[in-house]
């Protein structure tokens, strides 16, 4: 059974109470992720805009 089956099966036989709980914790998640993938993004631009900056990355990108 794949993770996704065996969870289906968990959220069937669970109490409602629960599903609330689990519905916080895969939302928890979702935000986690969305998160870090931003604090990434930020982390990387100060040492990436040094590349961007350089009058070669205009002249390579003034066709677009």
């Amino acid at each position: 059974m794949s993770t996704k089956e065996l969870l289906l099966n968990e959220i069937e036989h669970c109490p409602e109470p629960f599903l609330n709980e689990v519905l916080d914790f895969m939302n928890f998640l979702k935000t986690k992720s969305i998160q870090e993938r931003l604090e990434t993004t930020v982390i990387s631009e100060s040492s990436l805009k040094k590349d961007w900056l350089k009058p070669e990355e205009d002249k390579a990108w003034q066709n677009l």
